[in-house]
């Protein structure tokens, strides 16, 4: 099978296209020209050059493909309208791209994010039939993404993915989680997350394969996630056993420092033009008590399984930090 992969070159890409080539299919990479792709060229992946948001160059790209797996998006932007452009307007267009220059297509995989549903109202997980209420504009934009693309789904057999936070060697965003540990520092920022889930970067990366593989009906949704919920503190005591540190200090930072903070932060992203983390919408999502969804149909339906839960997976990701001196 050949297979394109956007978004290659980052954290959940790179890991689908090394599960890909380690089962002897072929890989064509969406990528940037500024991109780092020396992975991608160790494991001989055909390059073609371009972005989602670079329409002219998504023609190319989906000639002759089997399947595609659609992993690009951006997790920080400077406005709404930058989040918008990658994460809706241009996966609309790779799905109408599709539809135009290869009709054949065998299977299109969006990963869209757990961030479209929003916080829960109680600790019982939710499923795909429930109402989503994203918090944040990054979940606005991946909502209004995947439903451009499911809106084809007559033209065209897609499938939704919806990841929560996913982690393992190579990733960023969680690193500040472990760096923050490391230092014996637990600091809850607003006070949410009594419970939360996760998933581990290879097997959110088997479970965009497992969607290739799978016929079912086109624009069905599945929440992909590690199978158990767990608290802020439980997610801290893992990573410190996995450090073998002790946290000598929980503070929680109330919401309304935070506010102001991210104002803060904002400003700093405003006068020198750079897209910021942190920011006042992301503190909407930090003030989340209740993240949890239902997989049983991902499990049933894609014949997938998570393999590494997060005590497993917490142990491997530190000793990737510490060996590749992240950490």
């Amino acid at each position: 099978m050949k297979v394109l992969v956007t978004g290659a070159s980052g954290f959940l890409g790179s890991h689908v296209v090394e599960r890909l080539k380690a089962r002897g299919d072929s890989v064509r990479a969406l990528v940037r020209r500024s991109s780092n792709t020396k992975l991608l060229e160790k494991l001989e992946v055909e390059l073609a050059y371009g972005a989602i948001d670079q329409h002219d160059t998504l023609p190319a790209a989906v000639e002759d493909v089997d399947a595609i797996i659609h992993c690009a998006g951006l997790v920080k932007a400077r406005d709404a309208e930058e989040f918008d452009a990658v994460n809706h307007k241009g996966s609309e267009a790779l799905a109408l791209a599709a539809i135009e220059h290869n009709p054949k297509l065998k299977r299109f995989v969006h990963v869209s994010s757990a961030a479209v549903m929003g916080p829960g109202e109680t600790s019982a997980p939710r499923t795909r039939d429930s109402e989503p209420n994203p918090v944040t504009e990054y979940g606005r934009s991946k909502l209004r993404g995947e439903r451009a693309v499911i809106a084809v789904k007559d033209k065209l057999p897609v499938t939704v993915l919806r990841p929560p936070a996913i982690y393992g060697p190579r990733d960023q965003e969680m690193f500040a989680f472990f760096q923050m540990v490391s230092y014996g520092l637990a600091m809850k920022l607003g006070g949410g997350f009594d419970n939360m889930v996760v998933v581990y970067g290879e097997d959110c990366a088997d479970a965009c394969i497992a969607a290739i593989d799978k016929d079912v009906p086109s624009g069905n949704v599945y929440f992909v996630h590690d199978g158990t919920a767990r608290s802020f503190d439980a997610m801290a005591d893992a990573i410190a056993r996995a450090l073998d540190v002790e946290t000598w200090a929980r503070p929680i930072v109330p919401l309304p420092v935070l506010r102001v903070a991210a104002r803060v932060s904002e400003a700093f992203g405003k006068a020198t033009n750079k897209a910021m983390m942190f920011t006042q919408d992301k503190v909407n999502e930090l003030a989340i008590k209740h993240f949890d969804f239902d997989t049983s149909a991902t499990r049933d339906e894609l014949g997938w399984s998570p393999r590494v839960d997060f005590e497993e997976g917490t142990k491997i990701t530190a000793r990737w930090y510490r060996e590749n001196r992240w950490l």
